[in-house]
């Protein structure tokens, strides 16, 4: 086999491949069993036909046919080992001459990752919000875990914002009665918007027994622009009583002896999410940092391609079309960068990391992670949850080198989330 290469463009290669007869006598004989094992001919078993008699009937067309769907795949792939390229998407293969009984010559223009200059990972910098655990925001969770465990008392007065409120309702549609906005002793909470428009404005002040008329049209679902009326009747009123803040509430309600220990324990849960949510920060920023400091184009062709497989349907050249441009330009950009890192750093994911990977992924997909697990080997896509846990652990070593600091300047320790990672 000789191959040839032509630089078309530096992300994009033509190969050109001569493959000689002599080098092809295991593929021919393939192709003539494969040919005999399809077709029947009067006088011979199946798969015993010769030769020449599926020359003779079948064609010579055909078992060439065979043997260039066998040669090119293989013939391809040891000339792009031959040259140390690494293909970026399928390639366009066009068989140029065929010499029966001398040689096979084809061509192969395929696009190749493109070289681009890594940045030093120190010189990544970003800049994130301090974690901050105040006095006012510790008490509102403390008061949330009070609204928890209040209890509800009815009231004789007219409803406030934040009462329980028990509702009758009764709705029409341009004057057609509809069960889609009538209901039968509705609890609602006063003031929390998840009624029709304009309810809770009306509703405040109502009484037991009282009645109010709202009117509204729908801007969107199944009554879009028509006249909705809805009659409320308050059939009870109910007020929140929370209990005391005092240490009894604290072991009623926790582990804890004390309001102050119950505090304090929200305070570091508080703490742990905010230094979680300014980890995830973090890696956000430093990878926009990266990819703002790496001078890299992406292959039109790549790009074009999918684009392409996603408009299939037919969208057009809309807004949606230029935001899909822009965010699939960000996303394989993202892809090369990381794939880089991941092999210059030889980055290996082991089984424990796929395993949490298939535990954090599963309830997206509302399946159990061995039902994912299944799903990926069936459909051969373990390699692409593969490549995504290997793609996090990449960033995770430009995170780990990075200078991520808050906006007065102090740094912000991320060991917590890089451990394990070189530096």
């Amino acid at each position: 086999m000789k191959a040839d290469k032509e630089v078309l463009t530096p992300t994009r290669v033509k190969l050109t491949i001569q493959v000689p007869f002599d080098e092809l006598k295991s593929d021919f004989q393939n192709a003539y069993k494969a040919i005999a094992n399809q077709v029947t001919i009067p006088g011979f078993r199946k798969g015993k036909v010769p030769t020449a008699i599926i020359d003779q009937r079948v064609g010579r067309a055909a078992v060439l046919e065979e043997v260039v769907n066998s040669v090119l795949p293989r013939t391809y792939a040891q000339a792009v080992k031959e040259h140390d390229l690494d293909p970026f998407g399928p390639p366009e293969v066009n068989v140029s001459e065929l010499k029966d009984n001398e040689s096979i010559t084809f061509t192969a223009e395929l696009d190749i990752r493109p070289e681009f200059e890594m940045p030093a990972f120190s010189s990544i910098e970003a800049v994130v919000d301090a974690v901050k655990t105040d006095d006012e925001f510790v008490t509102e969770q403390f008061d949330l875990l009070r609204r928890r465990f209040a209890t509800m008392k009815v009231v004789e007065r007219a409803a406030e914002s934040g009462d329980l409120i028990i509702l009758d309702a009764k709705g029409t549609v341009d004057g057609e009665e509809s069960d889609d906005y009538s209901a039968t002793a509705l609890n609602y909470e006063l003031g929390t918007g998840g009624l029709v428009p304009g309810a809770d404005e009306a509703l405040i002040g109502i009484s037991v027994d009282e009645t109010k008329d709202i009117e509204f049209v729908p801007e969107d679902g199944p009554h879009k622009d028509k006249k909705v009326r809805v009659t409320f009747t308050c059939t009870g009123v109910r007020e929140r009583e929370l209990p005391e803040a005092n240490d009894e509430f604290a072991q009623m309600a926790s582990e804890f002896d004390t309001v102050a220990e119950l505090k304090a324990d929200l305070a570091e849960r508080i703490r742990r999410v905010q230094v979680a949510e300014q980890a995830i920060a973090a890696r956000e920023k430093v990878f926009e940092a990266l990819l703002a400091a790496i001078d890299l184009e992406i292959p039109e062709n790549v790009l074009k391609r999918e684009i392409d497989s996603h408009f299939v349907d037919g969208h057009g050249d809309d807004d949606h079309r230029d935001e899909f441009e822009a965010d699939t330009i960000k996303n394989l950009k993202s892809s090369l960068v990381l794939d880089k890192i991941a092999d210059q750093e030889k980055v290996q994911v082991n089984e424990v990391e796929l395993s949490e990977w298939l535990v954090r992924s599963a309830p997206r997909y509302g399946v159990t992670p061995e039902e994912l697990a299944d799903e990926l080997v069936k459909n051969d896509s373990l390699g692409i949850a593969l490549n995504e846990v290997r793609r996090g652990k990449a960033l995770t070593v430009v995170v780990s080198q990075a200078s991520v600091k808050t906006p007065s300047g102090e740094v912000v320790d991320l060991s917590e989330f890089t451990n394990g990672v070189e530096q």
